[in-house]
């Protein structure tokens, strides 16, 4: 994989930005986190270099000044909203979160539930936590929120929220997705602190859009791709425009939202620190790019990947034909198709010449390797196996698994646990190939060349099982499929 980012650069001076901002006030500083503070493969598919903990890995250069604060919605809570990549309800995420956080050695100080409201499910959770020995604090709804400054201002606003009680200088307020309540628990500190006589800051951490690249950049596109659920946009902020004659990039919720933000920082400071949406960030990410082509063609090709997931969420009946017809048009701001991802004619070629559904690789000095759908393998099974085998070079019509180890997974499928595919899916394959290896040394060659195929593309002619979209994440491949069903009279 070609590198396009200073992860190194980036890990030193964003902590340093940090710091610099808790010196503009007394020591205390709010920092909305947004995004994934670890696991963030966006960013390390659009900025090659960037590593997936990179954020986490900063933070941890301040964990002697920092406490975690999280943040979670009654309403999330009650109605068990859940995590799209992990399939799991927020409430169960906050607790993974704590322990996630804890394990890497920063302290999560206490939980926050927004607009609370008296439910069943919002209470039993209050009860788990404090029952983990952590505090928990209820901030409730605002009526004309955020428009009705003088209420929001009062001892009937943000005055009759649970005081959070924080010991360090930086206080990381994160949640485990959008419309948690973030700002607002942010701008509730600020003004019980400010009732104390405490002048805290605020800040903003979101690495993108990047508020120093332009706004077509490819990188700011593939935001705008992987935001399309949210209908976020990428815009010129026109405060910072007017304030300073320099042209940054912000989105459209930050702009719309920073009138009223600078009015309540000007009736708890008597002024507004900032100027501008993109004054409020402490974002660093644009001053780490050192090949600008390699991040511009890595974020074309997260437009494409973007564009296929939305197109299959429409068929399996999860997505919306507007999240599509968004993501169609960045591609054409962008100037691309989704042939400029070479997996994808590929995949199409065989498919068609073969009748039958067909998978293809990208493997890591450009070869692409192709498979079919057989008796014994579906079609990702047989890529994945030619990828091995190309990478040990281990010529193709040499066996790694026999099929005298293949047939009795089948008759176990079928007969046992009535599955009426009988051809192997991917973990199934790597289990008989894992098995082989034990005795077979091209087994075992075969096996060695799994780590070279994470980041590899793959995109299959159908629409896979849920078991073959995991395990291709699993070996960190970067899967996309064309959005259709397979039709089983296709098959050989």
């Amino acid at each position: 994989m070609k590198i396009g980012f200073d992860n190194n650069r980036y890990l030193k001076i964003q902590s340093e930005h940090i710091k610099e901002r808790i010196s503009h006030f007394e020591g205390k500083l709010y920092l909305e986190f947004g995004g994934k503070l670890f696991d963030d493969y966006h960013a390390s598919r659009v900025l090659p270099g960037f590593m997936p903990d990179s954020k986490l890995r900063m933070l941890l250069q301040l964990k002697d000044e920092a406490e975690v604060v999280i943040v979670i919605c009654a309403e999330d809570i009650e109605r068990n909203k859940k995590r799209g990549d992990l399939a799991i309800g927020y409430d169960e995420d906050v607790i993974r979160l704590i322990g996630k956080y804890r394990d890497c050695g920063l302290t999560v100080s206490s939980v926050v539930i927004t607009r609370y409201f008296k439910a069943p499910a919002v209470d039993q959770f209050m009860h788990r936590l404090k029952k983990q020995k952590l505090k928990v604090y209820k901030h409730y709804k605002i009526e004309g929120y955020p428009n009705n400054i003088p209420l929001i201002m009062s001892q009937d606003g943000y005055g009759r929220n649970e005081y959070i009680e924080t010991s360090r200088p930086l206080v990381i307020i994160t949640a485990p997705g959008p419309g948690s309540g973030k700002m607002a628990t942010c701008l509730s500190q600020l003004y019980q602190d400010s009732t104390r006589g405490v002048r805290s800051g605020y800040a903003k951490f979101e690495t993108f859009p990047v508020w120093n690249l332009p706004l077509n950049h490819e990188v700011n596109l593939a935001y705008e791709a992987a935001t399309a659920d949210l209908n976020d946009v990428n815009m010129i902020d026109p405060f910072h425009l007017s304030a300073y004659g320099e042209t940054t990039v912000n989105y459209n919720r930050d702009v719309e939202i920073f009138p009223v933000l600078s009015a309540i920082f000007e009736s708890i400071y008597g002024e507004s620190p900032y100027k501008s949406p993109t004054d409020m960030g402490v974002n660093m990410v644009g001053y780490c790019i050192t090949d600008d082509e390699v991040c511009r063609d890595a974020s074309r090709q997260e437009i494409i990947r973007r564009y296929f997931k939305a197109c299959d969420a429409v068929v399996r009946e999860t997505g919306d034909d507007n999240e599509v017809y968004k993501i169609d048009l960045l591609m054409k701001k962008a100037g691309i198709s989704a042939d400029i991802r070479p997996v994808v004619p590929a995949a199409l070629h065989r498919a068609e010449a073969e009748k039958a559904p067909a998978t293809a690789i990208e493997l890591p000095d450009g070869t692409i390797v192709t498979g079919g759908t057989t008796k014994l393998l579906g079609a990702s099974s047989a890529a994945l196996l030619n990828a091995l085998k190309t990478l040990a070079g281990i010529p193709h019509k040499t066996q790694v698994i026999s099929p005298e180890a293949i047939e009795p997974i089948q008759k176990l499928k079928i007969d046992y646990l009535g599955s009426r595919n009988p051809a192997l899916h991917l973990d199934e394959v790597l289990i008989a190939l894992s098995v082989s290896a034990a005795t077979d040394e091209n087994a075992r060659l075969a096996m060695e060349q799994l780590p070279k195929l994470r980041h590899c593309p793959v995109h299959t002619s159908v629409l896979l099982a849920n078991t073959d979209e995991r395990t291709f994440g699993k070996l960190g491949m970067d899967l996309t499929c064309e959005p259709m069903y397979e039709i089983k009279e296709m098959r050989k």
